[in-house]
């Protein structure tokens, strides 16, 4: 009699466990459906299919009576039911995983994970070897994926796509940290020998040149434009590059110009054996922000990625 009863409440406190299991995976989908507002971006932020995140969206529907995600048009969005619990839900799954890792340790010796870095290909190449050199003395099971920039706006590390990301812009988004690293000054890049090093470099000397910009869509404007507009000046641009790594070698045997922002591209410039004149005229410094997603505020792995990050990040500016 007295095994039976312990056998029962066992079995009891078991099915306990797995309903609690059930319900923390339930508010992780539910606070990434109400963060992405969609099932496909809920199923890549969480690494699983849109039609399992869809069965999962149609549980949580029965659990809380509730439809959470209504589709108008090609869009959905939230209920004012889905919208009022929406915080409740981050702070639940955030304190969840607060508690699961109170007590753990980091231990980088033996710390096994890969993150994802989005840095534009200066800033790779700039910091990329100190941040590489950084981790896997630290940590050497730690790997790195350092990736190209996106060619769209979306925030990545919202989309759990990369755990990193570089921005010269403050985000605005919701739930997106960030960390003011420095800022750059653009200058212009050109050969040995190029005419507008021989002599003082005026604002027309420099729009009467030909200009190669840097754009990853193939953009033939650029803020600098604008500020030559303010001076009734229009400079030729001939071409336009996906990125610093292409744009560099084309003024390198011409009498092209490419402005870029200094200490990101000193190296680069240095190796190739390019100068670096200072603009003629007002352009405004090109902050550098560190950005992830506030979910990691507290993965201690992830807070030590972000110091390595940020020192690496800082050399550039300090050399």
């Amino acid at each position: 009699m007295g095994g039976q009863l312990i056998n029962s409440k066992c079995m009891l406190a078991t099915r306990n466990i797995t309903r609690m299991q059930l319900d923390l995976n339930l508010l992780t989908a539910l606070d990434a459906l109400l963060e992405e507002g969609s099932v496909a971006g809920a199923a890549a932020r969480l690494h699983v299919t849109s039609p399992a995140m869809s069965r999962t969206l149609g549980r949580i529907r029965r659990v809380t009576g509730d439809q959470i995600l209504v589709r108008t048009g090609r869009t959905m969005v939230p209920t004012p039911h889905a919208l009022e619990m929406r915080a409740q839900v981050h702070d639940l799954v955030h304190q969840a995983g607060q508690l699961l890792s109170r007590d753990r340790e980091l231990d980088l010796a033996t710390l096994r994970r890969t993150f994802t870095v989005r840095w534009h290909d200066a800033l790779a190449s700039a910091c990329g070897p100190a941040l590489l050199a950084a981790v896997h003395r630290q940590a050497p099971g730690v790997r790195l994926r350092l990736v190209a920039e996106a060619t769209s706006g979306t925030p990545e590390p919202r989309r759990g796509e990369a755990d990193l990301e570089s921005s010269s812009a403050e985000p605005s988004v919701p739930g997106i940290r960030h960390r003011l690293i420095g800022a750059d000054r653009l200058v212009a890049a050109v050969r040995p020998g190029h005419p507008l090093a021989d002599g003082p470099l005026t604002p027309e000397r420099y729009a009467a040149a030909g200009h190669v910009t840097i754009s990853r869509r193939g953009r033939l404007r650029d803020p600098v434009d604008d500020a030559l507009t303010a001076l009734g000046l229009e400079r030729r641009v001939v071409a336009a590059a996906p990125n610093t790594a292409a744009a560099l070698p084309l003024v390198l045997d011409t009498d092209l110009v490419v402005t870029v922002p200094q200490a990101v591209t000193g190296s680069a410039l240095r190796g190739l054996g390019l100068r670096a004149l200072p603009l003629p005229f007002t352009m405004p410094p090109v902050p550098l922000h560190m950005v992830w997603h506030r979910r990691h505020d507290n993965d201690r792995a992830h807070a030590w990625l972000r110091d390595q990050a940020g020192s690496a990040l800082r050399g550039v500016f300090e050399s």
